[in-house]
């Protein structure tokens, strides 16, 4: 006969630890059915899940490991666990399995304190909590652009009503200036190998069409139906057709000009340079215009770009484009081509925009982010970035800061 045991040890954090523990189980023979593992702010907090005989003969074994402890200056405890609930323990195993990822500038307890409530009212159970981010220097001269937080928790149990869920979560967000996504725990979210960026007001950080009409003169006129468009007030293809013919006439020597001043997004290149390194596919598709895209393509090293290709005659724009627009529509069956030529499944891309446009193809990728996005977006789509850069998406795969500088370091 055999009972179940769980060891939980505490205290300052030290090589040798955990070997001096497990040679004194290892002396008895003692099997380890779980064990985890944590340090904060070099505090140690060790558990270890182990089957001990009944007999007589084990009543050393936790003097020795009390004995072993105390040397060590750690807490120890022996916690018996009856055999009805390590059986459901088991059969839990692998089950409804959830990740909530909390980001922003930084992160407080309230944070902390309100997402978990939602977690809990919604039956949920949290497992585990790890920091991605990397540790902030409080010096008054440190890095500004380091400023950022982010927390994982991995939550265990069923979901009974993901809309309300998302709902709580985005409101919650919105309320305390943070973002925090919700996403199964599957072997797809570790296994991502495709990403597709909206361009305009995400890659980059203005709208081209609107830059070209400034230097138009007809600046506030195409803002206007820009904008309307985004919110989802009009149709796309309609309102890309009203506010291209404002720039009939405009030399071409003018799309260089805007294209060497393009606003690159905070965050941009870090996410593409390190996606590309773990072998990402990356492309871009957007309801703007090729020629800008290219603009990009070159300096991201980017495999494919689909967008709106101008017309020109004698070297000025005609106020049209060749070939079919790129709506939302179009997005979605572009990303399904895409995944499909690369040999990977939707549930492996990742989409990201901002515009009503890109929701069909947020909507059917497995990694759907509303980027700094308009209300409309942020509702309708599963995830959402607002506080940080477009890098923040590196969080949402789980990669961790240091993980990240090493990789783009080289090393």
């Amino acid at each position: 006969m055999s009972e179940v045991i769980l060891i939980q040890v505490s205290g300052i954090d030290r090589p040798g630890i955990t070997v001096a523990l497990t040679e004194v189980l290892a002396q008895y023979g003692i099997d380890v059915l779980d064990i985890g593992q944590s340090v904060i702010h070099d505090t140690l907090s060790l558990g270890l899940l182990v089957e001990v005989p009944t007999e007589a003969t084990t009543c050393p074994m936790f003097r020795d490991l009390l004995f072993r402890a105390h040397e060590l200056d750690l807490n120890i405890r022996f916690n018996p666990v009856s055999d009805a609930d390590y059986e459901h323990w088991v059969a839990e195993q692998g089950r409804h399995k959830h990740i909530v990822t909390l980001l922003g500038r930084a992160i407080r307890a309230e944070h902390i304190a309100r997402v978990s409530a939602i977690v809990a009212g919604h039956g949920l159970n949290i497992d585990q909590i790890s920091r991605l981010s990397g540790r902030v220097s409080r010096r008054a001269d440190a890095d500004p652009a380091r400023q950022k937080a982010c927390i994982q928790m991995t939550l265990s149990g069923p979901v009974d009503d993901l809309p309300t869920l998302h709902a709580d979560f985005l409101r919650l967000g919105q309320a305390l200036d943070v973002d925090i996504a919700f996403q199964e725990d599957d072997i797809y979210r570790r296994n991502r190998r495709l990403v597709c960026f909206d361009m305009d007001s995400t890659l980059i950080q203005c709208e081209v069409i609107d830059e070209l009409a400034v230097e138009a003169g007809v600046g506030e006129q195409v803002a206007a139906i820009t904008e309307s468009a985004m919110r989802g007030e009009l149709d796309f293809k309609e309102s890309f057709r009203r506010r291209l013919a404002l720039l009939e006439g405009m030399p071409e020597s003018v799309l260089a000009k805007v294209a060497e001043r393009l606003p690159i997004t905070d965050g941009a290149e870090r996410l593409i340079c390190n996606l590309r390194k773990l072998g990402y596919k990356v492309a871009i598709l957007s309801g703007g215009f090729t020629y800008f895209a290219e603009h990009l393509q070159r300096r991201f090293g980017i495999d494919y770009v689909h967008a709106n290709q101008l017309d020109f005659v004698d070297g000025r724009l005609t106020g049209k484009i060749k070939g079919e627009v790129v709506d939302g529509a179009r997005k979605a069956a572009l990303l399904r081509e895409i995944a499909a030529r690369e040999g990977v499944k939707l549930e492996q891309v990742i989409a990201v925009g901002d515009g009503a446009n890109d929701l069909p193809m947020l909507s059917i990728a497995g990694l759907g982010i509303a980027f700094h996005a308009k209300p409309i977006v942020k509702e309708q789509a599963r995830h959402s970035i607002a506080t940080i850069g477009l890098d923040g998406v590196l969080y949402l795969l789980g990669m961790r800061d240091w993980e990240v500088d090493k990789l783009q370091a080289g090393k």
